[in-house]
C-alpha cells in the first residue's frame, strides 16, 4: 500500500472536495497550487484552493474568499511533499489536505441558509447580525441567497468603470443602483472611496504617499486630485439614490475623533437626513477613543484586518510578515474588550469588519465581548450562522475572560480548543 501523504495547513474557505493537485491557477476542475503572487482573475474557479505560505489578512486572499472555493494555506515545506497529478481531498474547514480518500468523507453539507434580512440567534435568544462584504452587484444578489442579515459593507473603490477612466456620478448612480436592488430588501452600508497602495485603480495616477500601508488612503485623500473628485461623485450619487433605498455611508480609515467630526459635517451638507453617517476606525488610536467617537458617528466600523496591522506592526500584505498578525494573540482581545467596555450600551451600533469573526473559534469570543453585528463574507454567512445558533451568549463570556487572561497564543488555542498545527501560520514567526 502507497505512503498516505497527510498536511495539516490553516483553514481558510469551508467545504470538502476531491480533485488532481495542479500548479498555477487556471486548474480549472483541479486542486490549484499557487503562490500569492500568482492569484489572478479566472474564468471559473478551481475546485479547491492550496496557497503556498500566503497572507491570510492580504486584501489578495481575501478576494479569494468572496469565490466560496475551499481553501487551505500551507507552508513551504507541507507544499512540497505535493506534487503535480496527486489526488488529493482537501477540506478548507478543518484546513487537511490528505490523499486518504477512501477515509475522508464528501461532500461537507453547507449548513442551513439563515433567512435573509433577519438576525441569528444563539442558543440564548441573543440576535447576531451576519452583514456581508461585497464588491460587485452579483455579490450583493449572493449575499441574498446565503441569508445576509443586510449589506454591512460596499468597497466603492473597487467599482471601476470598464474602460478604467475616472468614474463619474453617473456611473456611481448606476453601479450603486444595481447594487441596491440586487440587494433588496436589505439596507446597505457603503463605504466611500477607501484606496491604498494594494488598492490602486487604473484612473489613479502616481501619488506622493500612496506608497506604504501607513501612507496617505481612506479618507486622508479626500482633499487630494483626482480622488478628492471621485469622492465627491459617489456623494452625488449616493444622494440621488437616498430617496428608493435603506442607506448607510462608512467614512474609511479614520484615526482621530477630529477626522471623525469634520468629514462627517462636510458629508452630511451633501446628503439627505434619511442617511446615516459612521466611521470607520483600523488602529489602536481610533478603537481606544470609542466612546467619544460614538458621540459623533451614527454607527462606527472596526476594521479588524488594518487594526491587526498597526497592533502587531506588520504589512497584511507580506507574506514575510504574515506570521507576526497573529488573530489568536490575547492582547488583540483585550483591546476589542476595552472598546467594547468603552462603548457600554451603545456597542450595538458598532459593527466588526474584516476576517478576524470568520476564523475558527474566534466568533464565540467576539460574541463573548457583546459585539452583535460582524461584516464578512457572504459565502461564510451559513457556517458563522451554525456557529451563533450554538453558542449561549452567556456562557462565551466566560470563554472571552479566559482568552483575555491569557499570556501567549498557546493558551489561547488551548481555551478554544484549537491544534497549533491548524494555526501555525501564526506561531513561531521565528523558526
Amino acid at each position: 500500500m502507497p505512503h498516505l501523504l497527510h498536511i495539516q495547513g490553516m483553514p481558510y474557505v469551508p467545504g470538502v472536495v476531491s480533485g488532481n493537485v495542479r500548479r498555477g491557477w487556471d486548474g480549472e476542475d483541479q486542486i490549484a497550487l499557487v503562490r500569492q503572487n500568482e492569484i489572478g482573475p479566472l474564468a471559473k474557479p478551481p475546485a479547491g484552493i492550496i496557497v503556498v505560505d500566503g497572507a491570510p489578512f492580504s486584501h489578495l486572499l481575501i478576494g479569494i474568499r468572496g469565490l466560496g472555493v475551499p481553501t487551505v494555506i500551507a507552508g513551504e515545506a507541507q507544499a512540497a511533499r505535493l506534487t503535480e497529478g496527486m489526488a488529493v481531498v482537501l477540506d478548507g474547514g478543518s484546513g487537511i489536505v490528505t490523499t486518504d480518500l477512501a477515509g475522508t468523507s464528501l461532500p461537507a453539507l453547507r449548513p442551513p441558509t439563515p433567512v435573509a434580512g433577519q438576525p441569528v440567534l444563539t442558543l440564548d435568544g441573543e440576535a447576531v447580525y451576519l452583514r456581508a462584504s461585497v464588491r460587485s452587484a452579483n455579490a450583493a444578489r449572493q449575499a441574498v441567497s446565503f441569508g445576509a442579515a443586510g449589506i454591512g459593507l460596499v468597497r466603492s473603490e473597487f467599482l471601476v468603470p470598464e474602460s478604467g477612466v475616472l468614474p463619474d456620478a453617473d456611473f456611481y448612480e448606476r453601479t450603486l443602483r444595481a447594487i441596491c436592488e440586487l440587494a433588496a430588501p436589505l439596507g446597505v452600508t457603503i463605504r466611500l472611496l477607501d484606496l491604498a497602495p494594494d488598492k490602486r485603480p487604473p484612473w489613479l495616477p502616481p501619488i506622493d504617499g500612496v506608497a506604504s500601508a501607513l501612507g496617505l488612503q481612506g479618507a486622508r485623500l479626500f482633499n487630494v486630485a483626482p480622488a478628492g473628485g471621485v469622492f465627491r461623485a459617489q456623494l452625488e450619487a449616493i444622494g440621488q439614490l437616498a430617496a428608493g433605498f435603506d442607506l448607510r455611508v462608512l467614512i474609511p480609515y479614520l484615526v482621530r475623533y477630529e477626522e471623525l467630526a469634520y468629514w462627517r459635517d462636510d458629508i452630511a451638507r451633501w446628503l439627505p437626513g434619511s442617511v446615516t453617517i459612521g466611521g470607520m476606525t483600523e488602529t489602536p488610536s481610533g478603537v481606544l477613543d470609542i466612546a467619544n467617537w460614538l458621540n459623533a458617528g451614527d454607527f462606527l466600523a472596526i476594521g479588524c484586518n488594518d487594526l491587526m496591522q498597526c497592533l502587531f506592526g506588520a504589512d497584511r500584505d507580506l507574506p514575510a510578515v504574515h506570521r507576526y498578525l497573529d488573530p489568536y494573540a490575547p492582547v488583540l482581545f483585550r483591546l476589542l474588550r476595552q472598546a467594547a467596555h468603552r462603548a457600554g450600551t451603545r456597542l450595538a451600533r458598532v459593527q466588526l469588519c474584516g476576517l478576524l469573526p470568520q476564523l475558527r473559534g474566534v466568533l464565540p469570543v467576539l460574541l463573548g465581548l457583546g459585539y452583535r453585528a460582524f461584516s464578512v463574507e457572504s459565502t461564510l454567512i451559513p457556517y458563522l450562522a451554525q456557529t451563533v445558533r450554538a453558542t449561549d451568549a452567556g456562557s462565551a463570556q466566560g470563554l472571552a475572560e479566559q482568552v483575555c487572561a491569557a499570556v501567549e497564543t498557546r493558551q489561547v488555542l488551548e481555551v478554544l480548543g484549537l491544534s497549533p498545527l491548524s494555526c501555525q501560520s501564526f506561531l513561531d514567526a521565528q523558526s
